[in-house]
């Protein structure tokens, strides 16, 4: 993997293939193509290389997120389905995007989520048949190859390192509300509650960078290079022909005789696209921006899974909270991971999981718990000083769409980010009843020794009115925004690719991230990301 240090040398002839973004797809990408040695790729990001130690260390993400040394800092505008609030919209601006700052957790979703792809677009190459020997194909498994997981491919899926007796009471208290205990949520059917399966080995964080980049350094056809800002896309006529970017105070430009691969993700592909002229016309032409080919779905169809984070208070348990309260407590917690990478430094920052039906009209599980032996006021505030834990619950199929766009040409503006959360009255009725089914888990027999109390939202919330306004004040981000350039059959005015990821109306460029997903998956959206990549990398390399 030659390094890009003489920039005079290493841009005076094209590239085959420029990957915009070397975050969960552009390290896929970046691998599957250099793996063959004819093929000239340059890879770009605007982070730094993944050195901050704390990228590395599972628990780290508290320091990562909201951290302008690997997070972009992005806020989302005021949201009147959560009370008028901005949140933070953490967003990985570093070597390996956002798997370095991202909870850890594989999660493939549903069958039914890639059968609906292959429905939208047309094409059952998204089906879940067709799309699992994908998946198994990057994997690594922690229990060997199987009908539904592969064995030592780049991506090691590992058991977490941990157990606590406070979940372990919530999965039995699960179960005697019907979710039954299951062991592998990624067989197409993810009813029941687990531990959730996590992207680490040996105790560390396993990031895209890590798995895909680190094993290929030697590799003298593949240019990797941080801190480089890209400033816009080059279209001559109707082909997109290569980037321009900024480095070291300088601008360059690359060319691509194959294809542009544009992997910025559902917020950065956007921006990319949107200052290099494709996108809304009317919004373009508003921010004095030339057209370079109108595509009016660009930037709309934002789908995020909103996480209702419910808190109890619980006797005669021991939770993260007093465990970490004070030096030796922290002391031994430091000196169980530096001598067996386990215990709570190897926490993701969700444990449990649990996916469930938030009332019997649905017919496949429609939210998913992630619990954890903790509480807190908000991300960032300090853990609370009493025993108590997080049942955090979300609707993993909102209806409420929402958008992003650019505000101006600045490619070092904050975009605008509306997720339009609770925008549809099927996901207000869905938060309500997610809240109440949260209580009946709690209610069962299991807990009765421990007496819990519901501190947040509270028990003297029970109307409709009140629970809703209790989710506005308590909803958040679980950071799984997607759909923004979606894909969609040619007649879809609105679809931003074809099933192959080529921008509708133009040639040379390919959108390969999150942002192509038409509907969000059934789950943490990290591994269907990478699998995406995955796909278009064969079919790039068979042509």
């Amino acid at each position: 993997m030659a390094q890009a240090n003489n920039q005079d040398q290493i841009f005076d002839q094209p590239f085959d293939y420029i990957i915009v973004g070397a975050g969960s797809a552009g390290c896929v990408l970046a691998n599957r193509l250099s793996s063959n040695p004819s093929l000239r790729v340059l890879l770009i990001d605007a982070g730094s290389k993944d050195a901050y130690p704390w990228i590395h260390i599972p628990v780290g993400y508290l320091y990562c997120i909201n951290n302008p040394k690997t997070d972009w800092l992005f806020k989302t505008s005021n949201q009147p389905g959560l009370n008028n609030r901005s949140l933070i919209y953490p967003r990985g601006k570093v070597l390996g995007g956002s798997s370095s700052i991202n909870g850890m957790i594989y999660m493939r979703g549903q069958a039914e989520d890639y059968n609906a792809w292959a429905e939208t677009t047309g094409d059952s190459s998204w089906g879940w048949d067709a799309v699992l020997p994908l998946f198994k194909k990057m994997e690594d498994y922690h229990g060997g190859a199987n009908e539904f997981h592969g064995a030592g491919g780049p991506w090691r899926v590992d058991k977490q390192r941990l157990s606590w007796k406070v979940l372990d009471v919530f999965r039995l208290a699960a179960s005697q509300a019907g979710i039954p205990a299951v062991d592998d949520f990624n067989r197409g059917d993810n009813f029941g509650s687990s531990y959730f399966d996590v992207t680490q080995k040996n105790g560390w964080r396993l990031n895209a960078s890590k798995a895909f980049l680190n094993p290929i350094k030697t590799r003298k056809n593949l240019i990797v290079l941080t801190n480089a800002l890209v400033d816009h896309l080059v279209v001559d006529g109707k082909r997109c022909s290569g980037v321009k970017f900024k480095h070291a105070g300088q601008t360059f430009f690359a060319k691509a005789s194959k294809e542009t691969l544009l992997s910025a993700g559902a917020i950065g592909s956007v921006q990319i696209l949107e200052r290099s002229g494709i996108g809304n016309a009317d919004h373009l032409k508003s921010i004095g921006i030339n057209v370079a080919h109108d595509l009016p779905g660009v930037g709309e169809n934002l789908q995020d899974h909103l996480q209702i984070r419910m808190v109890y208070k619980i006797n005669r348990l021991k939770t993260l909270n007093t465990i970490a309260s004070n030096w030796w407590g922290k002391l031994l917690i430091g000196l169980q991971y530096l001598l067996t990478r386990s215990g709570p430094m190897s926490m993701a920052p969700s444990q449990l999981g649990l996916f469930a039906h938030s009332s019997s009209e649905h017919v496949r599980p429609n939210i998913q718990y992630h619990v954890q032996p903790l509480s807190l006021d908000k991300f960032g505030d300090p853990l609370h000083t009493f025993n108590a834990f997080t049942a955090s619950v979300c609707n993993l199929r909102p209806t409420s769409r929402g958008s992003v766009h650019i505000r101006s040409k600045d490619p070092e503006a904050s975009p605008l980010i509306n997720p339009n959360y609770l925008d549809a009255n099927e996901d207000k009725k869905v938060a309500v009843d997610a809240v109440r089914f949260t209580r009946q888990i709690i209610a069962q027999s299991a807990f009765a020794q421990y007496a819990p109390t519901e501190l947040k939202p509270g028990k003297q919330f029970t109307t409709d009115k009140e629970l809703l306004g209790q989710v506005g004040e308590i909803g958040t981000t679980i950071f799984h925004p997607i759909g923004t350039c979606k894909m969609g059959k040619p007649d879809d005015p609105m679809a931003v690719v074809d099933s192959d990821l080529k921008v509708i109306g133009l040639t040379g460029l390919r959108v390969v991230d999150a942002s192509v997903m038409p509907t969000i998956t059934s789950g943490n959206t990290a591994a269907p990301t990478m699998m995406i990549a995955e796909k278009i990398s064969a079919l790039l390399l068979a042509q």
